[in-house]
């Protein structure tokens, strides 16, 4: 073996690592454009369903709601009700995204590209 393809190997090992992680990162993506996570608001009158990606993907509202009368307290429910979706998405990914670098022997909190 030549002197200095030492450090050739340990790039080769980091490139390698690399890709590895990048291919980790694409499926972990994928994976979170299909988990789908509830949110809810008026104690479940009003439910929003969303992806871990926060791509709002479903809304029901209790029919008790469709009051005229009551029109800005519904669109107050639908906004926190989707607003509770998105975070219970964020949540996930995060979590997902730790047991990705944990699975890599990442130092846990270094943070992991989105």
């Amino acid at each position: 073996m030549l002197k200095g393809l030492g450090a050739l190997g340990d790039m080769t090992k980091m490139v390698k690592a690399a890709q590895e992680m990048q291919g980790k990162l694409a499926a972990l993506q994928e994976e979170l454009a299909r988990i789908v996570v509830l949110g809810e608001a008026g104690g479940g009158a009003v439910k929003a369903r969303a992806t871990a990606k926060g791509i709002v993907t479903g809304l029901d509202i209790d029919p008790s709601l469709l009051d005229p009368a009551q029109k800005e307290v519904v669109e107050d429910l639908i906004i926190a009700a989707i607003r509770d979706a998105q975070d219970r998405g964020n949540e996930r990914a995060q979590a997902e995204m730790a047991r990705i670098a944990d699975d890599l022997g990442l130092p846990p909190g270094m943070g992991m590209p989105g």
